[in-house]
């Protein structure tokens, strides 16, 4: 794989779909979605609660979207349907999030818990990029449903015993709007985490409110790559917090965000490439280092200098043209002779086999989301095919410095100093995001429990009598490493998909790993 193939936003995302290879396009007819509209705002306030209005079965149609608005957000709406779409022993929901009047629509699946989902908790999972559909968490690794690429099935996809929903109702959403079956009517794209954050509170805001059976259920925010990473989830999680405590001041119904959950992200990028380092030319991942003596001598050398410069350039007084050409530096010099030795980033283990993203699934999962059954059973609207990663949403947020102009780790914190558990975990064999700079990260990460969580001993974590990674723990801070797994860890079947499922349901039960 050429290094030019990705930049070092393509880097993180991680979680990425090809782009389908399918070009007709399918425009369903508008009558199949006259929209009934629910409208919030006649709803009464009594002792600072909103009036119960829907339960989610009052949602039956599984051709006609109902809308749902509210008076706090004008410009937002929800549309919602019934699906049989992936997993036939739950109720799945479809839809969009339609933001700016009207004019941005954010694609979503809903899907109910196998276990008990009047009382099970609520997880929102985002993948990354930036500009990357979650559709791959969805049929890559942790849905209800695998995409098939044996052809075993009847209808493109396998079921998935260890997803997430086992235990917890789940969202799966593509944003920013370009991701996906995310579009805008005028071809325009959210171009910062701050402004994607405000959609991601308005839509599990009118969610919650609207449907009765939510109200007051906790709510975990869960991703990988960039969509957990440094950036998606510790500021969607703030904005949430930080939106509760106005509401709570009004005497508004506010999200009981109870945790983010944190899986190979890139929060602090400064230890970015001394983990990369660490995966190539030490024993961090493999018992025998895979990389040239020669390329591991030139990364040493250039390794003290690209630090320097990251701390000068980056962190410490961001310059937004001295950072990028540091990105740069770094990158030609501790990233090429990866790329160079033709092996999988998310798995270092592997080779890189199929298309640029090193999974033939990825393309598959393309393919099968632009059959016209499926776009019908979705109930897609968008006039172009699925995009699996945009390049176009990439570029804008790349164009802000996004990840490298603001120091994510500092919403982390905060977050932990207020209460809301934070989960960082990571496969072993992820080279992207790998294992060692994120615990480079939450150990200098600066927060009250710091000196706490230096001092606990690692702990071996075991699944069916075998060990399945370390952990440690102080306070409301967790780090867990999943041996032998990859980027994709819920990768079906190849990665540490039970593992993974384990882990997830210690940590909604509020237990150890």
């Amino acid at each position: 794989m050429h290094p030019l193939t990705f930049s070092l936003l393509a880097l993180a995302s991680l979680t990425v779909l090809a782009r389908a290879s399918v070009q007709k396009q399918f425009q369903l007819s508008e009558d199949l979605y006259e929209s009934t509209r629910f409208d919030l705002s006649n709803l009464k306030y009594e002792h600072s609660q909103i009036t119960p209005y829907l339960n989610l079965s009052s949602i039956t149609s599984k051709s006609a979207f109902q809308t749902l608005s509210h008076p706090r957000f004008p410009r937002h709406s929800v549309r919602v349907k019934k699906s049989d779409f992936c997993d036939p022993t739950v109720s799945v929901y479809t839809g969009y999030l339609d933001v700016d009047d009207g004019a941005k629509h954010m694609f979503f699946y809903f899907f109910e818990s196998r276990r008990d989902p009047a009382n099970d908790d609520v997880m929102m999972w985002i993948n990354g990029g930036p500009g990357c559909s979650s559709a791959t968490g969805l049929l890559f690794e942790l849905g209800p449903c695998s995409i098939d690429i044996n052809n075993i099935s009847e209808n493109g996809t396998m079921w998935n015993p260890y997803s997430w929903n086992k235990e917890a109702n789940i969202f799966f959403l593509d944003q920013p709007v370009g991701v996906g079956f995310s579009y805008a009517d005028f071809g325009e794209t959210v171009e910062t985490t701050e402004d994607a954050a405000k959609n991601i509170h308005a839509f599990i805001t009118i969610f919650f409110e609207t449907f009765k059976q939510f109200t007051g259920r906790p709510l975990h925010l869960s991703g990988e790559s960039y969509g957990v990473n440094g950036r998606y989830l510790p500021l969607f999680a703030s904005e949430i917090y930080d939106k509760n405590q106005v509401a709570q001041a009004e005497g508004r119904p506010t999200l009981n965000l109870q945790s983010v959950l944190i899986g190979n992200g890139i929060t602090d990028i400064s230890t970015l490439y001394l983990g990369r380092y660490e995966i190539e030319c030490g024993t961090a991942a493999l018992d025998v280092p895979f990389q040239q003596i020669g390329k591991c001598v030139r990364m040493k050398t250039a390794l003290p200098r690209c630090q320097a410069a990251m701390k000068s350039n980056c962190i410490d007084q961001f310059d937004s043209m001295n950072c990028r050409a540091t990105v740069d530096f770094c990158d030609n010099e501790l990233s090429t002779g990866y790329w160079d030795s033709g092996r999988n980033p998310y798995d270092i283990s592997k080779m890189c086999e199929g298309d640029d993203l090193c999974y033939t699934e990825q393309g598959a999962i393309g393919n099968f989301l632009d059959l016209p059954s499926t776009r019908e059973l979705l109930g897609v609207e968008s006039p172009g095919n699925f995009t699996g990663c945009s390049p176009e949403v990439g570029r804008n947020f790349n164009k802000h410095m996004d990840k490298w102009a603001h120091p994510t780790q500092y919403y982390v914190a905060g977050l932990l100093e207020r209460g809301i558990r934070v989960l960082i975990y990571a496969g072993t064999y992820d080279w992207q995001c790998n294992w060692v700079a994120n615990k480079l990260w939450v150990d200098k990460l600066e927060w009250s429990g710091q000196q706490t969580y230096l001092v606990e001993e690692w702990r071996n974590w075991v699944v069916q009598g075998q060990k399945a990674g370390e952990t440690k723990k102080a306070g409301n801070l967790t780090f867990a490493t999943i041996r032998g797994a990859g980027h994709m860890m819920m990768h079906v079947p190849h990665d540490k998909p039970a593992e993974a499922q384990a882990m997830v349901s210690r940590w909604l039960a509020k237990e150890d790993i």
